[in-house]
């Protein structure tokens, strides 16, 4: 199985569809979202349907802490965050917040963990941004012994991390398009980047994709036209800080 694992597309349509058809021409068989559909950019209602459509075709959609916010109005104040979720909110209706309401926080596909933040305590959303945090969300998902790998999303930078001598965690530093050999004698979690809002200062779109037949994971770098994608942004008054980061990839 090639397992293609998306995280973070925050209504970035043509950045998705972008990593979807390099996906599928890496012959991706199965997808999974994990989570953050919505929210900062432009099209939430166009990006939540096409993720409907690939559940239906059998894709598996996990919730991120931006696609619980949406189902509940918020007042639009002073920080940029506010500003966007409710705007996003108004753009999503009743039946695309129902959807988004009741997707799972987590699942199981065979040895692989998916999450959108950590697995021993996902409905908290923490960052995993070193060994210790990702030692514990490891440690938690290990708890079923025939898991292997943890994928998750929400620090929107592409990591690896696995289980070394001495239970130690080791931080690996993925490239782009080259597979890394992940065998299952050793625990791996891997956060898989962002698809519509990189924060590493590259522009192209982020995912990867876990091949369990050979046991390497390959982590991809996807260009697309961000630049229509910021102007859209402009035109529809959403905050400059956002495109800027979209324009900057920071």
């Amino acid at each position: 199985m090639k397992l293609a694992l998306l995280s973070d597309i925050h209504a970035n349509l043509p950045a998705l569809e972008a990593c979807i058809a390099h996906a599928n021409a890496q012959g991706a068989d199965q997808f999974a979202l994990l989570g953050d559909m919505v929210d900062y950019g432009p099209y939430p209602a166009e990006t939540v349907e096409r993720c409907r459509q690939l559940e239906q075709e059998g894709a598996i959609i996990l919730r991120g802490n931006h696609d619980t916010c949406p189902t509940q109005e918020s007042d639009a104040d002073a920080t940029w965050g506010n500003m966007t979720t409710s705007w996003t909110f108004k753009q999503l209706n009743q039946d695309q917040q129902a959807w988004l309401a009741q997707l799972p926080l987590t699942a199981i596909i065979d040895n692989v963990f998916l999450v959108h933040a950590t697995a021993d305590a996902p409905e908290k959303w923490h960052y995993i941004q070193d060994e210790r945090l990702a030692s514990r969300s490891l440690d938690a998902a290990a708890k079923n012994p025939e898991i292997r790998y943890v994928f998750g999303g929400h620090v929107h930078q592409q990591s690896l991390y696995y289980r070394g001598s001495g239970n130690r965690l080791m931080p690996f530093q993925p490239k782009n398009g080259i597979a890394i050999p992940v065998g299952t004698y050793r625990h791996w979690l891997a956060t898989v980047g962002s698809v519509g809002q990189p924060r590493d200062g590259d522009t192209r779109a982020n995912y990867a994709l876990l091949d369990s037949e050979t046991s390497q994971l390959t982590f991809h770098r996807v260009s697309y036209d961000y630049l229509t994608v910021a102007q859209t942004m402009h035109d529809l008054g959403l905050p400059e800080a956002l495109i800027t980061r979209l324009e900057s990839g920071r």
